[in-house]
């Protein structure tokens, strides 16, 4: 059974009662921290999520693959390479913030067809807010259209809100930024999917990341070209791309703003993306 069998809108509500019964429980709790090979946090809490949200794609006769942030990366590369469709699960968005208490964190799933992405979710559980979309419907928050996308789109870079990850930009660039941004202002929320979704949903104008998994930006990418706005990465070249190498990101809430974006991160364009 596909997608088209059931409402998306529903599968996706199954993601509430995940992040209430699994997440909201353990956060500030005294759960135990991990690190990974790469040096990330990874807690209970992301296996616990990531077995009921496949447990939640089963029970709505999604009998596509999954690949998720917390599988072995040759099992992910597997499904890369054989899988038509599959979907891609972050169990838990901003690991880090979970862990240390900070209360901006979120589940994300996104489902892959080919190399397009058909259909995007993501939960935050603080505040009880689901971000949906589909490539053939508009972005939603709770079921409504997000009151902030229906206004008009700031025009200027001068009165831009950014979210810009600076650690991962090369210095020159993150030093210009740091002291002649182009913005009025600068939020890093470390949490890429949530991210996303805010600036998807009008509360941010700008993005800016130097280097991005797929699960990172699958769903809210979809989220925001839905809203209206615009992506590439630094090479100018699509941000989603059905591999496992991370990508960099460079994205605005129109086409008109993300030109002179771009032509303000010129010299910069043309860089060589982060390795996997």
């Amino acid at each position: 059974m596909t997608t088209t069998a059931i409402p998306f809108s529903d599968l996706a509500q199954g993601l509430r009662e995940i992040g209430q019964q699994e997440l909201l429980p353990r956060f500030e709790a005294d759960i135990a921290v991990d690190y990974k090979a790469d040096g990330s946090v990874i807690t209970e809490a992301d296996h616990a999520v990531d077995a009921r949200v496949r447990t939640l794609l089963g029970a709505y006769g999604q009998d596509t693959p999954v690949l998720s942030e917390e599988q072995a990366r040759g099992e992910q590369a597997r499904v890369l390479e054989t899988a038509p469709a599959f979907w891609l699960v972050d169990p838990l968005d901003g690991t880090s913030n979970f862990a240390g208490g900070m209360p901006f964190f979120a589940i994300s799933i996104a489902r892959i067809e080919g190399d397009r992405v058909t259909h995007g979710a993501t939960y935050d559980p603080v505040r009880e807010e689901l971000f949906t979309a589909t490539e053939d419907s508009a972005l939603e928050l709770n079921g409504v259209t997000p009151p902030a996308t229906t206004r008009p789109p700031v025009t200027e870079l001068g009165r831009a809100i950014a979210l810009v990850d600076y650690k991962r930009l090369d210095a020159p660039l993150a030093g210009e930024l740091a002291c002649n941004a182009p913005f009025r202002s600068q939020r890093n929320l470390g949490a890429c999917a949530l991210e996303w979704a805010w600036l998807a949903a009008g509360r941010a104008d700008l993005y800016l990341h130097g280097g991005q998994a797929p699960w990172d930006s699958a769903a809210g990418g979809l989220m925001l070209a839905r809203a209206g706005g615009a992506m590439c990465n630094l090479a100018g070249e699509p941000v989603f791309e059905r591999s496992l190498t991370k990508r960099s990101a460079v994205a605005a809430r129109s086409d008109t703003l993300l030109a002179d974006w771009r032509a303000w991160l010129a010299p910069w364009l043309a860089a060589p993306e982060t390795p996997s």
